[in-house]
């Protein structure tokens, strides 16, 4: 019924590093939420849920606890309803997920033979004689992915994370999400066993578009929830990177090199959670004191609120994977993967390394620039708003949460051969090869073990870059300069909040660059004095992005069903004959469909079944022309 081997406990072990935290930080934040009962119940229960899916042992237990952890999640998006907007995202949420679940479902209920209690062990050997597993794969890869927030399952997110409360916030996107990456490891390797090349390069082709799709989103928002929901996103990609090049590697019986890139996926995993939840926590503090998410409302935060500034500016530093943080470590490895199969000899996996190694580069770059405007609007320069102007640091309790989560991402980079050791340990215990020795020879270098591989020291680097700001502060007060501290010049100009860089602004040029993939709905307002258009009081310009895949797959999609409802409304109300008809051809094509899938695939067969079918829709379904 319940699993505890070296992968359930390295996630408990990852739930417990990420709910600490947050559980001072929640009830730092529980004054300000008015149905306490309602959200503590959920909250306890949305953490419990997370637990049983990870150590669930079979299918029934699984789909229960995943089943819970969607319900509750949901409920706590519903917590502080304040607009429309939220009820519209929960509604959303509440439709990826079991839109995930129902794949779920089918998967279980092919490799368990419907028997839902037996274990992983004796899955594996049902999905061993399933006459197609590439079926298989595509059910959990939906299932599974549409929770994590892949492209192009990923629309819920910015919706979803910012109607929840901040610490629900930080869960989902810290936690959560990582729950579907358990499900990756725990699927492939215990139930599927052995997989094709085409699998990995899947899974390699969603991560590169994941990544590059989650960055250029996060860089055209305002809201400061959104913009964080879609980093999640991107570094969802940067994790399917890794898994995808273990997944390849593996397939090609090179066991080192796919030990070395699943660690990296785990490692930015625990990364990920690290740094993502320590950001929702800032931003969750943020919004509570200047009541907006809109980061065009804030500024100069970090005199008023320097805790919840350099805890954010941590946690920004890490997520734009500069050194020597963890960041850095985790994406430095995923590269050494990508840069590691450049010896292999296959065009297609040439062509889908190429592109992923073009976009995760592109990614780290937006990644810096994104959170140079999230810190600096939101913390640097003059208020933009009396909110803002008069915001103050936030309680005992949410700073102690912000604090604690600073200290694990400080631990993931200083003692990364701790950690390594024990992701070693889950993958010797998977992939039956150990490779930790040859990462870590010694304590103070991280090893590539790919070809031509480089060396990283995040030590030596953490202190080299230490001494050097010891010696610039020395040899500044050595040289004794004075300081005269006057008003900033603005070549004239009275300096204002107006005249600061906007968040808009400064995501203007990629806007313009990208704007078949943004689609920017731009409005510009002015107003003007005696009807001169040229002389005017006061401006503004706002801009309204919609997502490529909401307005082509989504919003195309429910186009179709309501199209196909209205026809099948009019057959049921006015054509009784063809209602008919059509349910008895579709009986026809699930019995035809059961038996190709169920029994051994016969082209004769398929040939006559679909003329037999084609021939009863013409004559029962469509009829003679009139």
């Amino acid at each position: 019924m319940f699993l505890f081997d070296n992968l359930s406990i390295l996630f408990l072990f990852l739930i417990m590093l990420g709910v600490v935290p947050n559980l001072f930080y929640s009830f730092g934040y529980l004054p300000h939420i008015r149905r306490k009962a309602y959200y503590l119940l959920h909250y306890f229960s949305f953490i419990g849920s997370m637990v049983g899916v990870v150590v669930a042992g079979n299918a029934l237990v699984f789909l229960f606890f995943w089943e819970l952890m969607s319900l509750t999640s949901w409920q706590l998006i519903l917590t502080e309803v304040k607009d429309k907007s939220t009820i519209k995202a929960a509604r959303f949420y509440f439709f990826m997920t079991h839109f995930g679940f129902m794949f779920l479902l089918l998967f279980f209920l092919i490799v368990t033979n419907g028997n839902l209690e037996i274990d992983f062990a004796m899955m594996k050997s049902i999905a061993s004689d399933f006459a197609y597993p590439t079926l298989l794969f595509f059910f959990a890869v939906l299932g599974l992915l549409s929770k994590a927030g892949a492209v192009p399952m990923h629309v819920w997110l910015p919706y979803a994370h910012p109607e929840a409360p901040s610490p629900v916030s930080a869960l989902m996107s810290g936690i959560m999400l990582k729950i579907a990456i358990y499900g990756l490891f725990r699927f492939t390797f215990d139930i599927l066993g052995t997989w094709p090349l085409e699998w990995g390069i899947l899974i390699l082709i969603i991560g590169a578009l994941s990544s590059l799709i989650g960055v250029l989103y996060a860089l055209s928002e305002h809201d400061i929830k959104a913009l964080l929901a879609n980093h999640s996103i991107e570094n969802i990609g940067i994790i399917l990177l890794g898994f995808g090049m273990g997944m390849i590697f593996s397939s090609l019986h090179l066991q080192t090199l796919s030990a070395f890139s699943f660690i990296a996926a785990l490692f930015h995993t625990f990364n990920h959670m690290s740094f993502k939840s320590l950001l929702f926590m800032g931003g969750g503090s943020v919004l509570h004191e200047t009541n907006t998410k809109n980061m065009e409302k804030y500024g100069g935060l970090i005199k008023s609120m320097p805790i919840t500034a350099f805890t954010f500016l941590l946690a920004s530093i890490s997520i734009s994977a500069l050194p020597p943080t963890n960041g850095f470590l985790s994406e430095w490895m995923i590269f050494q993967s990508l840069i590691g199969s450049s010896s292999i000899d296959n065009i297609s996996l040439k062509l889908a390394i190429s592109f992923s190694v073009f976009a995760l580069a592109l990614t780290g770059g937006l990644a810096i620039a994104c959170f140079v405007k999230v810190f600096g609007i939101t913390f640097l320069g003059l208020h933009r708003s009396t909110n803002a102007k008069h915001a103050k640091e936030v309680n005992f309790m949410m700073k102690t949460g912000m604090i604690l989560m600073s200290l694990v991402v400080v631990s993931l980079m200083l003692f990364t051969p701790f950690y390594m050791k024990f992701f070693d340990s889950t993958l010797n215990e998977l992939l039956h090869v150990s490779i930790y020795k040859q990462i870590f020879p010694n304590i103070w270098s991280l090893h590539s073990v790919t070809p031509y591989g480089g060396i990283v020291s995040p030590l030596i680097l953490l202190v080299g870059l230490i001494a050097i700001i010891l010696a610039l502060y020395a040899v500044f007060k050595s040289l004794n300069i004075k300081e005269k501290v006057y008003h900033t010049w603005a070549c004239g100009y009275n300096t204002t909040a107006k005249t600061q860089y906007s968040a808009t602004g400064f995501a203007g040029p990629i806007r313009r660059f990208f704007t078949w993939l943004y689609n920017p709905n731009e409005h510009f307002e002015k107003e003007i004095i005696s009807g001169h258009k040229t002389k005017f009081v006061d401006a503004s310009f706002s801009v309204h992005v919609e997502p490529l895949f909401e307005r082509t797959i989504y919003k195309g999609s429910v186009k179709l069903v309501n199209k196909i409802s209205y026809y099948v409304y009019r057959l049921a109300h006015f054509e009784q004959s063809r209602y008919a008809a059509m349910i008895f051809n579709m009986l026809l094509s699930i019995l035809f469909s059961y038996r190709i899938f169920v029994h051994e695939f016969d082209w004769a067969t398929f040939l006559l079944e679909s003329v037999v079918m084609l021939i009863s829709v013409k004559v029962l379904l469509i009829g003679e022309k009139r």
